[in-house]
């Protein structure tokens, strides 16, 4: 691929990225769509003000950059929780460490690539994209030292920006579990593998098991059992609350208030059932509360029987954070299903390798044309062959690639997940592992064997990807520019949840939107794109820095439409605690090694075995820095400290806080009362459903917002 066919396709994503950008800042100013793209606001706010029509609602403007560019950490803490922080000190780092590596490689390293060879260069737009690459670079050439003091730079760079960065969210992550109203996970463990006795029920095992054995600390239990006038409520609620495809197929719009007045009915009943649960079905998991924190962990650290199948426990999720349906699930089968699912996602993995193999081919026209010589007038054409190479095969690949989070969400709701946050995350690195597999290396041995028509062993791997990832430039650049800059837009566009809001109310007539404020941010589709552009980067950074500001750019934009979504969009009902800054933190390292080996093994090719003997040592101490930080820092990720938590007691023993702590464990993780929250804001979005058709998203800015936006 030449430059002109690379211009094409930035051309395209620039022109697809203004578009959308311009149609977002018109959309969220019609007040039929505040569902749609103020759903988080528009469930906290209680008092919203009404605006008359005006022209200034169909001009696109800037406001909502300022707002987010504006918005600090602090709000981005006390609006998204911890795992929003994470995201955005993810685009923080990766912005900084680019920046880092775009001057050095731009200034440096490109120049080097391109007069790498003695030959004549032409006009730039006519020159094939590998001339900017270190294949350039002649064999022997002693400006290869350049290649190895900027990969230097970027990796200490790295490496210090991680250190600090581990520190700062350690320093968050601890003052938020310090700092905020007591959380009573931290006073409970989950309980599972309780053993079965046909003298007595689940409940009497598990209240004698404590009294016997933490007489002194146990404070009380809640049984899961299944009732079935609770499943039913439930059930009902559920659909009560999930968005419809096509709401005009479903119930009426009335049929939410006849659903909440069959539960008001039934409630008292219901009380009843989850009281005296003996005559229902009881699993034996049960959610046990402690007096203090330091005797939970305790509980939950310790081995409490013989057979590690049984009494098995673990801290316990958040009560809304509670995946209710897999409790049920025998905890002597989840070994099997974890081995299950990770078998299913690496073939999942593996069948993916042709559609990848596919596209590959849509990027060497030579190759297709001899295999496809009917094709041969139409590549000919200028326009179509900068199309079909610079544009084309990124745009297929991304549309095969929706297939995967979903898929993976799938599996790890199989996988026995106790919480939503622990299958978001669990879903997280099932992505991640797809997408590098797929986008990075099954590209480049794809299409190594396509363009040299040749077979490697696994002992040349280092030396085939010092090879290939020059000739995948194109492709990688091209990728970065359609999955990464146009896919930020269409997250501000929110299609599905756009096309919804458009069949409900102009089409099915529905005033009333049961949505609001149902939708949690896609952390499982976000991070790991995040995670492989920032590995793309690394990998790419001394072989490909064309690829550096294109990068750069997409991380800019990340930076605005993340925070301007967890500022108006997402609501944070649960969260997992920062857990994706290990994930992050350990991709990283990941991809510097690599980018690493690679450098040793082009400097063997292009015969600079000094500077491959001095990217060794370097090898090394990422390897020993990833270490100390893996001692030093992620055991904080894994486990609060006895200290923390038993200060924690003290002081809420000193403030006389423990009796009303002890009376909301009591009923913490009682199904019945989870489902009342959730029946009650059903309601409360029932109540006021019909208001958003009057409403205009201008009014509810801040007061430090300028109202033109």
């Amino acid at each position: 691929m030449d430059i002109a066919a690379l211009l094409t396709s930035v051309g395209i994503n620039i022109s697809v990225t203004i578009i959308l950008f311009s149609l977002y800042s018109i959309l969220r100013k019609q007040p039929s769509n505040l569902s749609v793209y103020f759903g988080r606001r528009l469930a906290s706010m209680r008092e919203l003000q009404l605006d008359a029509f005006g022209l200034e609602r169909f001009v696109p403007s800037p406001s909502w950059i300022l707002k987010a560019w504006e918005t600090t950490e602090d709000e981005i803490l006390a609006l998204g929780g911890l795992d929003a922080v994470v995201l955005v000190r993810i685009v923080v780092f990766s912005i900084r460490i680019f920046c880092i590596a775009a001057v050095i490689c731009i200034l440096l390293v490109l120049p080097v690539n391109y007069y790498g060879n003695d030959v004549i260069h032409g006009h730039i737009p006519s020159e094939s994209l590998e001339v900017f690459t270190i294949a350039n670079v002649k064999e022997g050439s002693e400006w290869l030292w350049a290649h190895c003091f900027a990969l230097y730079i970027v990796s200490c760079s790295a490496c210090v920006l991680l250190y600090f960065e581990y520190k700062s969210i350690t320093r968050t992550r601890l003052a938020r579990i310090t700092g905020s109203p007591p959380n009573p996970s931290h006073f409970t463990v989950l309980v599972r593998g309780v053993p079965w006795s046909s003298e007595k029920s689940y409940s009497a095992s598990v209240k004698e098991y404590f009294m016997n054995y933490y007489a002194s600390s146990y404070l009380s239990h809640q049984i899961v059992h299944r009732s079935s006038t609770v499943q039913k409520l439930m059930n009902d609620a559920e659909k009560m609350c999930r968005p419809r495809l096509l709401p005009c197929l479903c119930e009426p719009p009335n049929s939410f208030k006849i659903l909440s007045n069959e539960a008001d009915n039934d409630r008292e009943n219901t009380r009843l059932d989850v009281l005296n649960s003996s005559t229902e079905k009881e699993y034996g998991v049960a959610f046990v509360s402690f007096k203090t924190r330091y005797a939970a962990l305790i509980a939950a650290e310790v081995l409490h029987s013989a057979n590690p199948m049984l009494w098995a426990m673990e801290s316990a999720p958040e009560p809304n954070d509670v995946l209710w349906s897999n409790l049920c699930i025998q905890y002597r089968q989840l070994w099997i299903r974890k081995i299950a699912t990770r078998v299913a996602a690496i073939a999942f993995m593996f069948v993916f390798t042709l559609p990848v193999t596919f596209v590959q081919g849509m990027t060497q026209l030579d190759k297709l044309s001899h295999a496809f010589p009917f094709l041969k007038g139409l590549f000919k054409q200028r326009f179509i062959n900068h199309v079909v190479t610079g544009y084309l095969p990124s745009v297929v690949l991304i549309l095969f690639m929706y297939t995967a989070p979903p898929t993976m969400m799938l599996l790890s709701t199989v996988e026995g997940s106790v919480s939503h946050s622990g299958r978001k995350k669990s879903a997280c690195i099932k992505v991640l592992y797809f997408t590098i597999w797929n986008i990075f290396f099954v590209n480049i041995f794809s299409g190594s064997v396509i363009a040299m028509n040749v077979f490697f062993s696994v002992k040349d791997i280092p030396k085939q990807l010092a090879l290939a990832v020059p000739i995948q430039a194109k492709f990688f650049t091209t990728y970065v520019l359609s999955s990464g800059w146009a896919s930020l837009s269409v997250e501000m566009i929110q299609p599905l949840g756009l096309f919804y809001n458009i069949m409900k109310k102009f089409i099915c007539r529905i005033k009333k939107d049961p949505t609001n404020g149902t939708l949690s941010f896609p952390y499982h589709t976000e991070v790991p794109k995040l995670l492989l552009f920032g590995f793309l980067g690394f990998t790419c950074s001394i072989m490909v820095p064309l690829i550096l500001p294109f990068l750069l750019i997409y991380f800019v934009l990340a930076y605005l439409v993340y925070k301007n979504q967890i500022i108006n969009v997402y609501i944070a009902n649960y969260e997992s605690g920062g857990h994706y800054w290990p994930i992050f933190h350990n991709t990283t390292i990941v991809s510097l090694v690599l980018t690493q080996v690679m450098a040793v093994g082009v400097f063997g090719i292009k015969h600079a075995s000094v500077a491959s003997g001095f990217t060794i040592p370097l090898i090394i101490g990422t390897l020993l820095f990833n270490e100390y930080c893996r001692q030093r820092f992620f055991p904080t990720f894994k486990n609060i400290s006895g200290q923390v938590l038993t200060e924690m007691d003290r002081q809420d023993e000193q403030s006389g806080k423990m009796a009303e702590i002890y009376q909301q464990l009591k009923s913490a993780y009682c199904q019945f009362r989870l489902l009342s929250q959730e029946m009650s804001k059903a309601e409360k979005t029932d109540h006021h459903g019909d208001q958003d058709r009057t409403l205009d998203p201008e009014s509810m800015k801040p007061e430090n917002e300028a109202a033109s936006g």
